[in-house]
């Protein structure tokens, strides 16, 4: 792995060396664009939308536009915005997870302690392990701030970036119907969701739709013609609540048998 970032976590006065290295991968099919007429490849070209001539890499710079005129950046500038943000990760504050919405969560991240960093790192591993607490903090990646929190999986920490609270749209423009639900549909709901309650594993789910796609893929390359599955989804005849929630407990137990 690659690392993407390098700085250091700060933590009270204990300065932690670390590299950052992504935490996920993509599962789905790396797939090509091309021309639908003799298949080739669709190339996009960074443009000047003056000339219409291509701009090569070295060529282009970043810029804010302000009165009609631009104010051209470089990673100097980007840096001295907020220098201690490009290069360290300070916690802030110890909070419980559990009083962070998953509506927050964005990306993870896997922490790598420098070796002058090893004991600090183990030490604030062992910490949050001990207190069920994680790091709130926050630093500058790729020229955008971000706000993260710190937590241990196993031996490793993990960062987790999470959104701000202005970047979460607001639910006012959402029609939601006031609908009143009767007291006996929640308790056969609530029954419902009680049998069908297991023990968290996402090992369990995987990617199967790429799987499928592969597997069609293959069969169209060597000329097979493929035909799509029958929907399996069944739905209940009963346009009645709780007749459809006394059907979906007795599937459920049928499955269970």
């Amino acid at each position: 792995m690659r690392a993407i970032w390098t700085g250091a976590i700060g933590f009270g006065l204990v300065n932690i060396p670390i590299k950052i290295f992504s935490a996920v991968q993509n599962s789905e099919l790396d797939l090509d664009m091309l021309d639908k007429k003799d298949k080739a490849n669709i190339k996009f070209q960074r443009v000047n939308a003056n000339t219409g001539k291509e701009v090569a890499w070295e060529n282009i710079v970043k810029g804010y536009k302000i009165d009609d005129q631009y104010v051209v950046l470089d990673d100097n500038d980007f840096e001295k915005a907020s220098p201690e943000q490009s290069k360290i990760i300070e916690i802030a504050e110890f909070v419980d997870e559990k009083e962070i919405d998953s509506i927050y969560y964005e990306t993870p991240y896997y922490l790598q302690p420098e070796k002058s960093g090893v004991r600090a790192y183990a030490l604030l591993r062992e910490a949050l392990e001990k207190t069920g607490m994680v790091g709130l903090g926050s630093y500058v990646l790729r020229n955008r701030e971000s706000l993260v929190i710190i937590k241990p999986i196993g031996d490793v920490l993990v960062l987790n970036k999470i959104r701000f609270h202005d970047e979460i749209r607001e639910t006012e423009e959402l029609n939601i119907p006031d609908v009143k639900v009767k007291p006996a549909e929640v308790k056969m709901a609530v029954h419902l969701i009680e049998q069908l309650t297991t023990d968290f594993d996402i090992s369990k789910y995987k990617d199967t739709y790429t799987e499928k796609l592969l597997s069609l893929i293959k069969a169209k390359s060597k000329g097979k013609k493929t035909t799509a599955s029958a929907m399996k989804v069944v739905h209940s005849r009963s346009r009645d609540l709780m007749a459809q929630l006394k059907e979906s407990l007795e599937n459920s137990k049928r499955k269970a048998s």
